[in-house]
């Protein structure tokens, strides 16, 4: 199956490499090969719908026998009858026993399709690289794995099933119509045309009403998981007015849609309806005529007309799936053309294996330069070598770069020049997993899942034990914390870690740290949401888990790094500055301008240029000033 979609992923490429429209006979080829391991399931499927529809097609037969055999033909054989009404009693028995089969033995390999894909398509979105979800509304990767898994649920439950049940029902019907008569069997040949007119100018009209309906749900998804992700910021902002006008923008335009939907189903299906009363209609009157003439059974012309009617039901109920055929169309090409989106920072080959254990923890960045879209770098050739233990400060105003800095040592992108060494080995030869457990990182926000403590501490990795966990707390100071606790570290906490301190949130990201051992250490702005107290505590713990490691602290308060071994200054992607904090408040430069501007105090004439530079910022933009 991996193969498949390797196979689909290389016909959806040019040879440049970019990405074309993923194709929907491709898509549907690639979904085709999932059922391949599931083929002895389908086998019995087609055996059980076969024999059903036979069971349930040879009713009227036996109908037309009592007929034209027994009552037409003025016999009175009681036995005959009762023999005809136990066949007639044993084949409903038969069609409900094999349709019933049919069902769950279909829905268990469906299921079982559907859990598979959907389980893949999460496992390739988390490998997808962050310039994707930086460019990817969080709302349309949710409706991928949400409704589009479930579209593709509905092909197995409702269109699959359709096709196979009513389509055989229509072929037996034309074999059983021409058993009967073949001159009226002619006559019904007539409507395959016309049924096939119908669909065809239908069809792609269908197809594009149905597209625009699952594009206008992504958006409004969309909308409403970024509203609820900030409505902090809605709230706080009085916002909730404005938001409300923009939602009603796009549920209107996707209630506009569904209408458009509906009507075009109705349009079509009542169009069979109409064929279907003429069709009933001209086979009484023709057929009626024969009968009269005794050129035409009366038996034959009642099972007729009731293949006829049952001739229609499937024509309709396939044209009943058609909406859910075209969404799960859609959501095939959606769901593969995830697929085919391959990372931008992959592993390459053959990868350098590196002991964890074994690293000394040196990193060297060298002339590196980086932006996130090509032509505008947010890093310039940029230069910088850390010692294995050592600790560095990194600070600079917002823009500055050094959050992109650490995303490129952690490789959520790579660098578009230069390199990033650490211990003299290029990090794009190391396999991403490895990186990551040399390379930890701790955010100005901790990601906390919904689980105990015990799991968001060792991340549900069962390979830590418990005592390895309740050791970790301690070392950092957040035993105390989790004791308070009723449930203590078996203590469930909701999405995001709601209900603790940001402090309590921190303390637990760096009992991470200790029990997954990184040899390098990122701190992003760990203590800028923080009280002064609760700085401490984190500060506290900030000397307990760099010690020994190579530490990168990233801060907005000066007071964070005033002890680190070094610190650089950064600005517009450049260092412009780099010492320990004495050396750098003699030089009288932007970091001095810095610390003196977060004192409060007045740094003399570097003051005075800070507040001209400010003063002439409000007066560009008096809205911001």
């Amino acid at each position: 199956m991996r193969q498949a979609i390797t196979n689909w992923q290389t016909d959806q490429k040019t040879d440049t490499g970019r990405k074309q429209k993923p194709q929907y006979r491709s898509a549907l080829r690639v979904l085709v090969s999932y059922g391949a391991e599931h083929r002895m399931t389908f086998a019995l499927v087609v055996l059980c719908t076969v024999i059903a529809i036979a069971a349930e097609l040879l009713q009227p037969y036996l109908v037309k026998i009592a007929i034209d055999d027994n009552l037409m033909a003025g016999k009175n054989d009681y036995g005959g009858l009762l023999t005809i009404c136990a066949i007639y009693f044993g084949l409903s028995i038969l069609g409900l026993l094999f349709s019933y089969l049919q069902s769950n033995l279909l829905q268990n390999a469906g299921q079982s399709i559907v859990a598979k894909i959907r389980k893949q398509l999460f496992g390739h979105i988390t490998k997808l690289s962050m310039s994707y979800f930086d460019k990817t509304p969080s709302g349309s990767l949710i409706t991928h794995v949400s409704s589009d898994t479930e579209a593709l649920n509905q092909l197995f439950n409702q269109v699959i099933l359709t096709l196979l049940r009513d389509g055989f029902t229509l072929v037996f019907i034309l074999v059983m119509m021409f058993q009967l008569d073949r001159t009226l069997g002619m006559y019904c040949l007539v409507l395959l045309p016309l049924i096939a007119i119908i669909a065809v100018a239908f069809r792609s009209f269908m197809r594009n009403t149905y597209q625009m309906a699952r594009t206008r749900l992504s958006r409004l998804v969309a909308f409403v998981a970024e509203n609820l992700s900030g409505m902090s910021l809605i709230q706080a902002f009085h916002q909730q007015k404005a938001q409300a006008e923009q939602f009603k923008e796009r549920n209107d335009a996707y209630y506009k849609a569904n209408i458009r939907e509906i009507r075009t189903l109705v349009l079509f299906n009542r169009s069979f309806d109409l064929l279907g009363n003429l069709t009933i209609a001209f086979v009484v009157w023709l057929g009626g005529m024969a009968v009269l003439d005794r050129t035409l059974e009366f038996g034959v012309l009642y099972a007729f007309i009731t293949y006829i009617r049952q001739f229609f039901q499937p024509v309709i109920a396939i044209t009943q799936q058609w909406n859910t055929l075209q969404s799960a169309t859609v959501a095939v090409n959606r769901i593969w053309g995830v697929f085919d989106i391959r990372p931008e920072v992959e592993d390459k080959p053959q990868p350098v294996r590196i002991e964890r254990e074994a690293v000394q923890g040196r990193i060297d960045f060298n002339r590196i330069t980086f932006g996130y879209e090509s032509g505008s770098p947010v890093i310039h050739g940029l230069g910088l070598h850390i010692h294995p233990g050592e600790m560095i400060g990194i600070v600079g105003t917002t823009g500055a770069g050094k959050s992109s800095l650490i995303s490129l040592l952690c490789r959520f992108y790579d660098v578009q020049e230069g390199s990033i060494l650490i211990d003299g080995i290029d990090i794009r030869e190391l396999p991403q997993a490895e990186l990551q457990r040399i390379v930890g990182l701790v955010q100005q926000e901790p990601y906390l899942y919904a689980g105990s403590i015990i799991d968001n501490v060792r991340m549900f990795d069962e390979s830590i034990s418990r005592d390895e966990v309740i050791r970790a707390c301690e070392f950092v100071g957040a035993d105390r914390l989790v004791r308070r606790m009723k449930d203590g570290y078996e203590t469930k906490l909701s999405e995001r870690g709601s209900g603790l301190s940001a402090g309590e949130r921190q303390l637990l990201s760096f009992a991470r740290i200790i029990v997954f051992r990184p040899r390098i250490l990122i701190l992003d702005e760990a203590t800028a949401n923080l009280d002064s107290q609760t700085e401490q505590l984190i500060q506290q713990a900030l000397k307990v888990v760099s010690e020994g490691r190579t530490t990168l602290v990233i801060a907005h308060r000066l007071s964070t790094v005033m002890q680190a071994d070094r610190i650089i200054v950064m600005r517009r992607g450049r260092i412009v500055e780099e010492g320990k904090h004495h050396e750098l408040l003699a030089m009288q430069g932007y970091y001095e301008e810095l610390y003196r501007h977060a004192q409060g105090g007045e740094p003399g004439a570097n003051r005075g240029r800070f507040q001209g530079n400010f003063q002439g910022s409000r007066a560009a933009n008096p809205v911001t000033g």
